[in-house]
């Protein structure tokens, strides 16, 4: 898989919530080789933010050439990403990391706040690729964003904190509320929401693929500062640890420690 540093250009940016952005750029070579689960690095043009960020794709347009980018507006790099408009530039490479692996049949797809873009073109692919019947199950802290997006692809239900907006509780509670049933699961979002989707697909013999959420800093597998715990020996370090950027983010259930 060939992973690119160019400078993509800005095609459009406007926020949908709180703090949260949808950025589309042009970027060619990059959308060519990407696929649903995998990440860019955006970097900084200040030199004093050395670190690239890692922003998941959203979608992939790959006749175009696009690719659009929703992230959360964290701290000082982020926010200057915000301020971006149509036609500047932006340092990136990508694609990077392992993406979803597609099966046939019904699919649970589970994403919690920020773990709700990917879902997006996972659920696209899906859609018009394999999946008999594609089912959203999108958690929210209070207000909802790309859902309408997210309808697009399958039938969305909903889970938030107060209520607001579908079952009162957690995905896993939509879950069960809703009754959804289906051959594989695909998740993103944070650690506690993983570990317990990983916990009921191990229950219920479900296949289940997991993005974990990390804070990375080469995001080419270099540097070993984003790990998890794996459950066999990683040859790269001879310890049971994988490499979030490099053999993830994407990872089956059964194979990681959460």
């Amino acid at each position: 898989m060939s992973t690119t540093r160019i400078r993509a250009t800005v095609i459009h940016q406007e926020p949908i919530g709180t703090g949260i952005y949808s950025m589309q750029v042009s970027a060619p070579e990059i959308a060519r080789a990407a696929k649903a689960g995998q990440f860019v690095n955006l970097y900084s043009q200040d030199a004093s933010r050395m670190l690239p960020r890692p922003i998941s794709l959203c979608e992939i347009d790959r006749d175009a050439g696009t690719l659009r980018l929703v992230y959360r507006k964290a701290g000082k790099g982020t926010e200057e990403f915000s301020k971006l408009r149509a036609e500047n530039p932006i340092d990136m490479m990508g694609p990077l990391g392992n993406g979803f692996t597609l099966r046939p049949g019904k699919a649970i797809l589970i994403g919690g706040g920020i773990g709700i873009p990917p879902m997006l073109q996972l659920a696209k692919e899906l859609s018009e690729q394999s999946a008999d019947e594609v089912q959203l199950i999108l958690g929210y802290r209070d207000e909802v964003f790309l859902d309408e997006d997210c309808s697009r692809y399958g039938t969305v239900y909903y889970a938030s904190e107060d209520g607001a907006h579908g079952v009162r509780g957690t995905v896993l509670d939509a879950l069960r509320e809703y009754k959804i049933t289906g051959d594989t699961v695909y998740a993103c979002g944070p650690t506690p929401m993983l570990r317990a989707i990983q916990t009921y697909a191990l229950e219920q013999g479900l296949e289940a693929q997991l993005s974990l959420e990390e804070r990375m800093a080469c995001g080419v597998g270099a540097c070993l500062a984003c790990v998890c715990e794996s459950r066999e020996t990683d040859g790269h370090t001879n310890v049971k640890n994988k490499r979030i950027c490099k053999d993830g983010p994407v990872f089956d259930a059964r194979e990681v420690e959460l």
